[in-house]
């Protein structure tokens, strides 16, 4: 299970008690796993020991709860873990009322540090929380001793079930050696399981475990029934636990809710009805989703709130997610990511938790565990850490035991890793290999080939319409008949479906993506055409979107483009039995080296999905003729994985242009969990990373590079910037937007003096640190700087580093372009050392420029002969600002062609001074006075002064689209029209119209 993410419903808001995001923390150190809960009660908790835990259970016991709850009892605490406290602690005292509690409590403990913090929260986080209207009441539910006699025989039966679940595994094949690891933090995941998702709420009446296929959510089910049994699970509430699949009411037998409840009980109808008088007392586990066949009911009138009516599955099962049947009852859903838009529409206020299977740490320790020898386990966990998808499929329990289990055969063998296993489906292949060739070889009725085939059949056409259980036509369809299926049955290929032994279903999805992409692969000597082709809209199935969970086929296309390796076809061909054809490797290279419909001439491709499949299979032809053509790149590096991926495939991007870089998490290029001197240990991130930075020195087209919301080490920046140094590097554009402080790096600034092909830089929602902006001044000062665009947006500086950058501006001979806008000039900075003589564009926007400011900067035009677009909106001009403009403008001859004033704060007396400019100016061609106050007195003043005019251009009176624009877009906007002056307003529609028709 792993890693662990708790999110609330997205209608509401992170809480400060209780917030959105929970991932329980790993025990190694280099796991990027947090606490639980960031702030709030509960990490107070956690940093309790458990003999303070147990104390601070006796105080509580001291405190009075709200009038309408019954007092706290020992029998509900003593057994009670830290996140069931919390429960108990918001369910007693709700709102404020439940810090206030541990705050007293902590005092009385003398655990100071604590009530400071604690005390933070409430003054600064919580000043005004009211409580949620409180939960209904339960209403005791006494139980008669025969009754109580079945509630002990189910538990006995429940515990009889699952105790040995965590033992054995129904995996296929020899699977002696699988053991089954405990993720840590699944002991807190239980506790946190049904906390509120608000500071002032209550427990979630519904929650959701979303995870892929395996990770854990059925493990995380039979655990928490297991220790509802044994009394362990949120003791205090006294629930009633049932688990459910899905199988169970997908019958074509209709019967009722009550019915069902009553076979857990042994048949005890009366007393299941009892149970369901009572739904606070309920707890339900509903999981299988992808088990069902039925469709659920989507009209409200079809539902019911009878439990003891006799009704269809899907609409029993419908009413029951709804709340419709059972409003109090607690359910807890688990589904796949793919059933989420299924699913997601009939429930009501859910809580969300997502598990993502093992961590990084939980993987190693994994194969520590599995291999003895310390040197085998740092073999074969190098190996694995240096295949990044192979090593994400890990995240999946019994995927790392596959993995470990085929590792370990070929290093008995003495066989090259690297050599055996490519990729992921090498792997899969080489395990299958251990079941089917003599199982399957000796079939009567078929050829191998062809039975194979068959299976593979059923598995595609699930895959195709998103198909995880099979029934007996299903199988016919694929011409599967009995014996095949007991064939595959017998060595674990195939499973019998839980509660109907007339449906099957893959031993695990994997199987289904594998066979599914296998029969695209395998050669059929007896047909006109050997192969099953792939038609041009399934290839683009495969290709949609841009990530696993968005795409249920990405497996599947995973796992094609591994069996097109050259490696993994010749493995197929040995260790299957099969003849193997390529057909369909022409096809899926025409259609993936296409852009997209509705791109232009240029093609930007569909990444990063298309990446991994290519990583997959690893040929450099076949790589290369696909993305022979992609010009811009937009990348998203949030794992390791797509990293390595990245790296690859950026390489064979021969006519990059543009790239658009995001780093989710911080780049850390530290050890991971293998301790190991030797490059592919330790320094394995380091050397991607460098591999990766490598296209800025040998694509000779890559021009630009962006870098946006993104944090990176300093070990990490270096490197990107010894790559952006590099002479071979013609990197002609960088820009940054809302990045780490330490991303804006010394070293990244001197590739303005060391690159001499760059020419332009933007740095946009980036607090600079001091040592950068002092470097990013003296770079500016450097003779060998040939910068001609800068942008400096929403970068702070302080009055020093102001005013260096101002002197430092003065100093620059090549700068064409500046825009500086929100905190990168200091209020009152007088703006004429900014105009320096051969500056043609300026933007000052948002920058709080005072009236001195301004005939400063109109002063300073006087010198410009070269200036010819200018942007100082969002300003507060005023009247007097812009008449002083408008003189400067009138008075002096520079070229000035767009002129940019919008939300400038002036007034329609201005406006006298603007079409004295309209009468006489000769160069402008765009004035953009939008969000100004100047009515219908000044845009008459404005029209008349059009209608004036006897030499020039034409004017043309336009409506403002929107406010959204870009400042380089405002400052550059569209080509002007000699011929045509365009002032810009909030004009009405029909002034405009009025205008067009006098003008």
């Amino acid at each position: 299970m792993g890693d662990v993410k708790l999110n609330p419903d997205p209608s509401c808001s992170s809480s400060p008690l209780f917030p959105s995001v929970v991932s329980p923390p790993s025990p190694a150190s280099s796991s990027s796993s947090s606490l639980p809960y960031r702030n709030g009660v509960m990490p107070f908790m956690l940093s309790v020991s458990a003999e303070h835990l147990q104390r601070f259970k006796q105080l509580l016991l001291e405190e009075n709860p709200s009038p309408d709850c019954s007092p706290l009892t020992w029998d509900q605490l003593k057994s009670a873990r830290c996140g069931e406290v919390v429960h108990l602690l918001t369910e007693y005292f709700p709102g404020r009322r439940a810090w206030e509690v541990a705050h007293d409590i902590f005092a009385k403990m003398n655990q100071r540090e604590l009530c400071v913090q604690i005390q933070r929260e409430l003054n600064e986080i919580l000043p005004n929380l009211e409580p949620e209207a409180l939960n209904q009441r339960k209403r005791e539910l006494t139980l008669e001793e025969d009754e109580s006699d079945k509630i002990r025989e189910y538990k006995a039966r429940v515990m009889s079930e699952h105790s040995a679940l965590w033992d054995r595994t129904s995996w296929p094949g020899n699977n002696v050696d699988f053991f089954y690891q405990e993720p840590w933090g699944e002991d807190t995941l239980l506790q946190c399981l049904l906390l509120p998702r608000k500071p002032q709420g209550r427990q979630p009446k519904t929650v959701v475990l979303l995870g892929d296929a395996a990770v854990g959510k059925t493990t995380v089910a039979k655990k928490v029934m297991l220790e509802w049994a044994e009394d362990k699970f949120y003791a205090h509430k006294a629930w009633f636990a049932f688990y459910l699949r899905c199988q169970e009411m997908d019958g074509l037998e209709e019967r009722s809710f009550s019915e069902l409840i009553a076979c857990k009980l042994s048949g005890s109808l009366a007393f299941a009805s009892r149970i369901l008088s009572h739904p606070e007392h309920l707890l339900l586990l509903l999981d299988g989703f992808e088990e069902l066949t039925l469709t659920l009911a989507d009209r409200p009138e079809d539902l019911s709130q009878d439990c003891s009516q006799k009704m269809p599955g899907s609409v029993l099962l419908t009413s029951l997610l709804s709340k419709t049947m059972l409003p109090d009852a607690t359910i807890i859903v688990f589904l796949r990511f793919n059933l989420w838009k299924t699913v997601s529409p009939f429930l009501k206020g859910p809580s969300l938790i997502t598990l993502t299977g093992f961590s990084t740490p939980e993987r190693s320790r994994y194969f520590r565990s599995y291999f003895k020898h310390g040197r085998d386990a740092d073999a074969a966990l190098r190996f694995a850490m240096g295949n990044a998808t192979l090593f994400s499929m890990c995240r999946v329990p019994v995927t790392c035991w596959l993995v470990c289990s085929c590792v370990k055969q070929q290093m008995e063998r003495g066989s090259s890793l690297q050599q055996a296993f490519p990729n992921a489906a090498a792997v899969f292949i080489h395990y299958l290999s251990s079941l089917l060739p003599t199982q399957v070889r000796h079939a009567v009725s078929e050829t191998h080939q062809e039975q194979l085939k068959h299976l593979c059949s059923l598995a595609v056409e699930g895959m195709w319409k998103n198909q995880w259980v099979f029934s007996k036509t299903d199988c016919s369809l694929a011409r599967l008949d009995e014996r095949d299926v007991q064939l595959f049955l017998r060595v674990r290929v195939l499973r019998r479906v839980a509660a109907d032994r007339d449906l099957i279903a893959f031993t695990h999805p994997s199987f289904q993506e594998f066979f599914a992409a296998l029969l695209f692969v395998l050669c059929f000597p007896q047909r006109l055409r050997n192969f099953e082709a792939l038609d041009s809209f399934r290839v683009l199935q495969l290709l949609a979107h841009p990530g696993r969970r968005r795409n249920p086929l990405a497996g599947m296309a995973l796992f094609l483009f591994g069996l097109l390796n050259d490696t993994c076809t010749l493995s197929v061909e040995q260790l299957l039995g099969c003849k193997v054809s390529l057909g369909n490797r022409r096809k899926l290279l025409k259609i993936a080296a296409l852009p997209p419909d509705g791109d232009p001439p240029a093609p930007h491709h569909r990444l990063p999905q298309l990446f991994y499949y290519l990583h997959e299979i690893r040929e450099e032809v076949f790589v290369g003729q696909t993305l022979h053509e992609c010009r811009k790149a937009l990348l998203v590096i949030n794992k390791i994985r797509e990293l390595q991926v990245s790296a690859f495939c950026l390489k064979f991007c021969r006519r990059l242009q543009e790239l658009e870089l995001t780093v989710t998490k911080t780049m850390s290029l530290s050890p991971g969990p293998l301790p190991s001197p030797q490059p592919e240990g330790s320094d394995r991130n380091s050397l991607w990373w460098q591999d990766f930075c490598s296209v800025f020195r040998t694509h000779e087209s890559l021009e630009v590079l962006t870098v946006k919301d993104s944090v990176m080490d300093t070990e990490t920046v270096e490197i990107l910037a010894a790559a952006l140094r590099h002479p071979h590097c013609n990197l002609r554009k960088l820009i940054f937007r809302h990045v780490g402080s330490l991303v804006v790096s010394e070293g990244i600034l001197r590739v303005l003096v060391e690159n001499q092909h760059l020419r332009h830089l933007e740095i946009e929602d980036t607090k600079m640190r001091r040592q950068a902006i002092e470097a990013l001044c003296s770079t500016l000062r450097h003779p060998r700087c040939l910068l001609q665009t800068l942008r400096l947006d929403g970068c702070p500086f302080d009055p020093t580093t102001g005013a260096d950058l101002i002197w430092s501006l003065r100093k620059n001979i090549h700068l064409k372009t500046l825009m500086l806008r929100r905190g990168c000039l200091e209020r009152g900075e007088p703006c004429a050392p900014v105009l320096v003589p051969q500056l043609e564009r300026l933007s000052l926007e948002n920058c709080d420029l005072t009236s001195l400011s301004y005939r400063s900067l109109a002063f300073s035009l006087v010198s410009n002969r070269s200036l010819t677009h200018l942007s100082l909106a969002e300003n507060a001009l005023q009247d007097d600002g812009v008449k002083e403009l408008w003189n400067m403008l009138q008075n002096f001859p520079f070229p000035l062609q767009r002129l940019v004033l919008g939300q400038c704060q002036f007034t329609s007396f201005c406006c006298p001074v603007l079409t004295s400019v309209l009468l006489h100016n000769c160069t402008l061609r765009h004035l953009d006075l939008s969000g100004n106050s100047i009515g219908l007195r000044g845009a008459k003043l404005l029209q008349d002064a059009a209608l004036k005019r006897v030499l020039g251009p034409r004017v043309v009176l336009k409506k403002k689209q929107s406010n959204g624009t870009d400042m380089m877009r405002r400052l550059e906007g569209p080509v002007v029209n000699k011929d045509v002056l365009k002032i810009v307003e909030d004009w009405k529609d029909e002034f405009c119209d009025q205008a067009a028709g006098v003008v």
